[in-house]
């Protein structure tokens, strides 16, 4: 049964042995370190009542990060550093005229000046379902803290852009109802496809688009099947509308392999297996990928094409690997024989236990993932 049903969440960490201490431990010192030790911290205060996210790589704050910031405080518990950061998206990110109006500009410098003003849908897709829970968890205050209405207003933005001469338009293609890579684009990003978030949208956003997103949850695991290689499981960065990977090279590279904004698509599939339990044939997916990499966590550390041959490309982020990996076990039942399939899974959650954040510079995107994979295998990362 699933989560959404039963309001059961398994936690992984105990399946495997940990003790309740032991995981309350690692979640406090993790949460320590991402939020507020002096060296190592994403989360940043600004001012009396605003915080960011940083992207230590490139040294500015992303709907991306901002997103999961906020996704990560709802599920801690953390109000106050909720609010901040939403308030800093809004005062900054959020663009009230133009092509992109209603949307958030998907990069800005740490001082708010923004880089660009152009959105990313999987931070639209965060900020909607992170304020839905909040409503939920904190009820709804007023202004922007009105969670749920802010939460539909922006899923609004996201449908029904260009529609009765509203300039730009939406993040989903209304016809084929698959989230983009960015607003109009004829492509893909297979790790925006989040058909559990859109089960919820389903359930209580504007009553006009609900029946879209019941459909885009259909459509969205239906495509995670094609887009997962059959055999590797792997998955490409970006992907034409039928989930082969898209060939084009772009003005900024060619993302037709297996690499860094891939790696979020097993995490996902293991969520969305925890919470719904629906399954369309994507949920094999986790075993065939951690099949593929072994008993060698080395190699984690290499690129690859989705049919499995490796490229002389290392991986900018191995951790984030192994913590989508390791997460994608929730797809995975539990059992306690030794040749079974939960032998496997348990293994890749093993290894990531004994992994610590990630230190450096390119330290944002791994512990992000990381943050994510540490509430969903201790049970709590659920549904508000």
């Amino acid at each position: 049964m699933s989560a959404y049903k039963t309001g059961v969440y398994r936690n992984i960490f105990k399946e495997i042995g940990k003790t309740d201490a032991e995981i309350d431990a690692k979640i406090k010192e993790a949460v320590q370190t991402f939020f507020y030790d002096e060296e190592e911290r994403i989360y940043h205060t600004a001012g009396d009542d605003m915080g960011y996210l940083t992207d230590t790589g490139n040294d500015d704050a992303r709907t991306e990060g901002m997103s999961y910031g906020m996704m990560m405080c709802v599920q801690l518990d953390m109000k106050e550093e909720f609010d901040r950061i939403w308030k800093w998206s809004k005062t900054y990110m959020y663009m009230d005229e133009g092509e992109n109006e209603g949307y958030f500009a998907w990069s800005c410098q740490t001082d708010g000046k923004k880089n660009a003003y152009g959105p990313a849908p999987d931070g639209e897709e965060f900020y909607a379902m992170a304020l839905f829970f909040a409503s939920h968890r904190w009820g709804d205050g007023e202004g922007i803290f009105n969670y749920s209405q802010q939460a539909k207003d922006i899923l609004k933005a996201c449908l029904h852009k260009g529609e009765n001469g509203r300039p730009g338009a939406p993040m989903w293609n209304r016809e084929n109802h698959q989230v983009l890579f960015v607003p109009g684009c004829p492509h893909t990003d297979p790790s925006y496809h989040l058909p559990h978030f859109y089960e919820l949208f389903a359930e209580w956003t504007n009553e006009e688009d609900r029946e879209f997103f019941a459909k885009a949850a259909e459509v969205s695991r239906e495509f995670l099947v094609t887009t997962c290689h059959e055999k590797t499981g792997l998955n490409p960065e970006y992907a034409n509308f039928d989930g082969s990977p898209m060939d084009k090279v772009l003005p900024w590279g060619q993302f037709g392999d297996f690499f860094s904004d891939a790696y979020r698509t097993a995490a996902n599939i293991g969520l969305d297996a925890e919470w719904f339990g629906e399954d369309k044939g994507q949920l094999d997916v986790p075993l065939r990928m951690m099949r593929f990499f072994g008993t060698d966590l080395e190699a984690v550390r290499c690129a690859y094409k989705v049919d499995g041959t490796p490229l002389e490309r290392p991986v900018l982020h191995p951790l984030g690997l192994l913590s989508t990996i390791a997460q994608s076990a929730l797809a995975i039942p539990y059992s306690d024989d030794a040749d079974s399939d939960f032998a496997e899974a348990k293994k890749w959650v093993e290894w990531f236990w004994n992994q610590p954040l990630r230190k450096g510079v390119r330290r944002y995107y791994d512990n992000c993932l990381y943050m994510f994979a540490l509430l969903a295998l201790s049970g709590k990362y659920r549904i508000w």
